[in-house]
């Protein structure tokens, strides 16, 4: 049943505030991502249909979009602290290779979870909205300005992955990204294609989420550090 969005009662609103850990300061309204990272995130207010939250009757109003913010936020956050590692096989028609990504966390998310605040949720377009924020540590700080340094190429991507899916289609959209940004990456500094490329990334700035034809998508921008290009042995 569409609900309207602008008789949501306030005491719905108040619990999500405390579940959330929301603070009470105002911030500006602008992303940041150095020290203090804070960058809008939504949910939406509804399940879709089939997934497994979408049939709970107990679920109340704001549980669902709480529950996607509480996973999205870390995923994100992390990869904006700590990055990903990750291999990747460009696809091969010729060997019959099928490309492939693999993305590990460099540092499990766990880290940073706690450190994550939501802050001045409001709800707008069936969505519920937020600040999500996180301060980094001295160490990080330092460990954004080496990623920063010049030596470290930045690479871009859009990737998407199915609404059905829910938060999973979050991720698949962020592997995607990530994989069409090594792709068009290395397919201007590779001649000849490689048998597999590893090397690690970090989120360069707060990414841009949504909707398109039923599908999640997400503009993400990279610092990228290069490992190991190993190339197809000659006969």
């Amino acid at each position: 049943m569409e609900r309207n969005v602008q008789k949501v009662n306030k005491g719905f609103l108040a619990v999500f505030v405390l579940c959330l850990l929301c603070t009470s300061r105002l911030f500006a309204q602008t992303p940041s991502v150095v020290r203090n990272i804070r960058l809008p995130l939504w949910a939406e207010l509804d399940a879709y249909p089939g997934l497994e939250l979408s049939s709970d009757k107990d679920e109340g109003q704001f549980d669902f979009p709480i529950s996607q913010m509480r996973k999205m936020a870390p995923f994100i956050v992390n990869g904006m602290v700590y990055g990903w590692n990750f291999v990747y096989v460009p696809y091969d028609k010729a060997r019959g290779v099928e490309e492939y990504l693999e993305i590990t966390e460099i540092v499990p998310a766990d880290v940073i979870r706690d450190g994550i605040t939501y802050a001045s949720p409001w709800i707008s377009n069936n969505n519920l909205n937020c600040w999500v924020e996180y301060t980094r540590t001295d160490s990080q700080v330092q460990s954004y300005n080496l990623w920063a340094s010049i030596q470290n190429p930045v690479i871009a991507g859009i990737g998407y992955g199915s609404v059905e899916k829910g938060f999973e289609g979050i991720e698949e959209a962020a592997r995607e990204s990530l994989k069409a940004a090594i792709r068009n990456h290395y397919r201007k500094t590779i001649k000849n294609k490689p048998k597999e490329i590893t090397g690690s990334v970090l989120i360069r700035k707060f990414p841009t989420l949504g909707i398109d034809s039923g599908r999640y998508v997400i503009n993400l921008d990279f610092f990228l550090e290069c490992g190991k290009i190993i190339e197809y042995s000659v006969y």
